[in-house]
């Protein structure tokens, strides 16, 4: 997906980084993008169940803008009751690399843990600090 064909409405702003605060900007859509990337959590149960806890109504109305602005597909995967998976499509999953940065930033400047997306382990920043 292109500026030409990323949805345009709803922006407060031309300016490019108030349109990605728009979408992304909040305390929890791109903790759910990690999860879809990264931790294999695809259903609405699974995403509720990451550590952060994020409220049902938040994301519900998360999972929709991420959908709206074309970062994930929902996909059922059964009828009745209609379930759906969520997956990150390839503009979703082109934030990696914002991503990998912003923990970087993180594990550096505010201690915590990291994680490794090739490897898929985790490591505490505390625990290395200790042993």
């Amino acid at each position: 997906m292109t500026a030409e064909t990323t949805p345009q409405k709803g922006f407060r702003s031309r300016c490019s980084i108030a349109r990605t605060l728009d979408i992304l900007g909040d305390r929890w859509t791109l903790l759910i993008v990690r999860d879809l990337m990264w931790h294999g959590k695809h259903t609405f149960g699974a995403l509720q169940d990451s550590e952060e806890r994020v409220p049902t109504n938040i994301l519900a109305n998360r999972l929709k803008l991420l959908e709206a602005h074309g970062l994930l597909a929902r996909i059922p995967y059964q009828s009745r009751p209609v379930r759906h998976r969520y997956e990150l499509t390839e503009f979703g999953r082109s934030l990696e690399p914002v991503l990998l940065k912003l923990m970087e930033w993180g594990h550096e400047r505010l201690g915590g843990g990291a994680f490794d997306p090739v490897t898929r382990t985790s490591w505490n920043a505390d625990a290395d600090a200790t042993g």
